[in-house]
């Protein structure tokens, strides 16, 4: 009947669960290979490791006379010394494999007899794992820091080191994961833990995940893992207007005589911003020995881009050069404005768009975009002059800066339109 077909179904169901609990064991024993006796009539002793019915066997490098071997004990027998020292080696091997279960079970969440037994024969090296390599990583990237990297960047890749850590303990209870067991499920459970844990939009998940393969293209190059993970594996960045102001904005800004002196100098230094489209960082080592006259005749920023340690050269604007007179003489150091922590000017940034009744969310880095927009696309100057004084490598990067506004469509239009008069339609 049913009933007893799925009574039966259960019952095998029952037998098949209590087999694997049974399986479900770590063993290490020893053999001998009796008809692998060498020229001074010893047998190797091979090693037997077994878990959840898995088995491994390897060669212990020890031998012994086939005679001396008790099966049964799974060791050699007799008193003598020659054997109390051969059981005890014997011992020892029994103790490391049983380390490595428990470091991999530690470390991994499961174990493998073929994971045991490589990690005994040093095959998986805590070099192969990937947190090992990722703080190589990490130490690689730390040395190149003023040099072709900037702290920031390191800072988000030590970062992002942390979301993973965070990530595997999470999604698999782990603490670190072999290189070669990474697979795509990883990569995109990895960014699906980003977009959800941390609410990490499109772009910056881009960017993490970017960081995340550059430790996997280390692996690769180093021979350690011959399938990429993330072959298969797609993500795109959104294109983002990231605002700056308009020459109106700028004026209200620039006309307004703030009560607190701390207002007007921040005030001063966003402005500077604005005109010589310098990232905060650039401009914070901005010293009297980068403005140079030039082969112009004209006062030059000559620098360096702390990010991408690329040359930078912006002739001066008259407001930018009239804020570095207005604090010529202020610092013994060399510095030329009165810089404050990035955040503090951010914080003071939010107060001036307040007073000034401009209803946009400045940051200081806006004012980088303002320069490519407002002040130099918008009057003409072309994208490769933008290009090269914002220290970009890449004109596609300038793209994402310089918005084409609408005052320069019409301006273009107009100059069209006037070219066009000279033709007579019929």
């Amino acid at each position: 009947t049913r009933f007893h077909i799925e009574a039966g179904q259960r019952q095998r169901l029952i037998t098949q669960l209590l087999e694997r609990m049974k399986k479900n064991t770590f063993k290490v024993l020893f053999y001998i290979r009796g008809n692998q006796i060498n020229k001074e009539g010893k047998a190797p002793i091979m090693i037997r490791i077994t878990i959840d019915g898995e088995v491994e066997q390897l060669n212990s490098k020890l031998t012994i006379e086939p005679q001396l071997w008790d099966v049964a004990a799974s060791k050699a027998k007799g008193r003598s010394a020659k054997i109390l020292e051969l059981n005890s080696r014997l011992n020892d091997i029994q103790v490391i494999m049983k380390d490595h279960y428990y470091d991999i079970q530690r470390r991994h969440g499961y174990v493998t007899a073929e994971m045991v037994k490589n990690a005994y024969m040093g095959i998986t090296a805590r070099e192969e794992s990937l947190l090992k390599l990722y703080e190589q990583h990490l130490e690689d990237t730390k040395k190149l820091v003023g040099l072709s990297k900037a702290d920031p960047t390191y800072q988000k890749y030590e970062r992002m080191y942390r979301r993973v850590v965070e990530f595997m303990k999470m999604k698999y209870n782990i603490t670190d994961i072999p290189l070669r067991e990474i697979k795509l499920s990883f990569i995109t459970d990895l960014e699906f833990f980003l977009r959800t844990e941390y609410k990490y939009s499109q772009n910056t998940t881009y960017k993490c995940m970017k960081f995340f393969k550059q430790v996997i293209n280390k692996a690769i190059r180093a021979g350690l893992i011959f399938v990429d993970p993330f072959n298969g594996y797609k993500i795109s960045t959104e294109r983002v207007d990231r605002g700056f102001l308009t020459e109106d904005e700028l004026e209200k800004m620039m006309s307004k005589n703030f009560a607190s002196a701390r207002l007007n100098q921040v005030r001063d230094i966003f402005i500077f911003a604005c005109f010589t489209g310098l990232a905060y960082i650039d401009l914070a080592h901005l010293r009297v020995d980068n403005i140079q006259k030039m082969f112009d005749g004209r006062w030059w920023i000559v620098t360096h881009r702390q990010k991408t340690n690329t040359k930078v050269m912006v002739p001066l604007l008259p407001p930018a050069m009239k804020i570095l007179k207005k604090y010529e003489g202020e610092f013994t150091d060399g510095k030329l404005l009165p810089i404050i922590t990035n955040q503090k000017l951010n914080c003071y940034l939010k107060e001036i768009a307040d007073i000034c009744g401009i209803n946009k969310n400045i940051t200081f880095h806006l004012a980088r975009h303002t320069f490519a927009t407002t002040m130099t696309l918008g009057k003409g100057v072309p994208i490769e002059s933008v290009s090269k004084m914002l220290g970009h490598t890449n004109i596609q990067t300038t793209q994402i800066y310089a918005r084409i506004t609408n005052d320069k469509i019409s301006k273009d239009m107009e100059i069209l339109s006037h070219n066009l008069g000279v033709l007579d339609f019929n």
